[in-house]
């Protein structure tokens, strides 16, 4: 009796852990999907801004909700170019984004989120630590389109430039006083153990898993050099 209890546990257990895993899984497959579906906006990501971004960082469907005062809520994977941010994209470490109100654009609806980070300092904060934008990190809305060439100075000096899209409406957007962070209990799930997000995305700690797929093969095709 007691042999069969410890089988239906572990059992149970393992039925957790794979639910886990297909769930952060699937978090990763759809950032693919919404990464290509960006790059693919014709009045998007400037090409000249992609080139220069060290790591990306995507995150699919953010809520705003109200309790108190309101805030907003999102889980997302983080990937950079690898060998010193010059070769193909790493494998993705997972992320979460919190803070207050920072104004989605339509009240209530989910939001994408693509946050381009342009240089060492921002790739490396962001992933041994929890970071507040417009504090610990330079943040500004992201130019799109033609208007990349009339960026301003503020933009340009940016540690991490952002953007969004709500029903169908693709826009830089500012998410100064929010915070970011990495999920250690995401990563566990993905990758079955405990790894430091910057161990994977800076130091090929693992192998991508098969879920990121279509992530980097969309910023490999899109974005396979890295333009000073």
């Amino acid at each position: 009796m007691k042999k069969l209890i410890a089988v239906i546990a572990l059992s149970g257990l393992a039925t957790v852990s794979l639910w886990a895993a297909s769930k952060e899984d699937e978090r990763v497959q759809t950032a693919g999907a919404v990464m290509q579906e960006i790059l693919g906006i014709p009045e998007g990501i400037p090409q000249s801004i992609l080139d220069k971004a060290d790591c990306v960082i995507v995150m699919p469907s953010v809520v705003k909700f109200a309790i108190g005062f309101g805030g907003s809520y999102g889980r997302g994977v983080m990937t950079c170019r690898s060998n010193n941010f010059s070769g193909p994209w790493s494998a993705p470490a997972m992320m979460a984004l919190e803070g207050g109100s920072f104004g989605l654009q339509l009240g209530g609806q989910a939001t994408d989120f693509v946050l381009l980070i342009m240089n060492e300092k921002g790739a490396h904060g962001m992933l041994t630590g929890k970071v507040k934008l417009g504090a610990d990190l330079a943040a500004a809305a992201g130019p799109k389109g033609r208007d990349a060439a009339a960026a301003t100075d503020v933009t340009m000096r940016a540690e991490i430039l952002s953007y969004s899209r709500s029903r169908g409406l693709f826009a830089g957007v500012s998410l100064e006083g929010s915070t970011l962070r990495a999920d250690g209990g995401a990563i566990k799930n993905l990758y079955g153990k405990d790894i430091p997000a910057e161990s994977i995305v800076l130091k090929g700690a693992v192998a991508p898993p098969p879920s990121a797929k279509l992530l980097l093969d969309t910023l490999n095709r899109k974005s396979p050099r890295h333009v000073q």
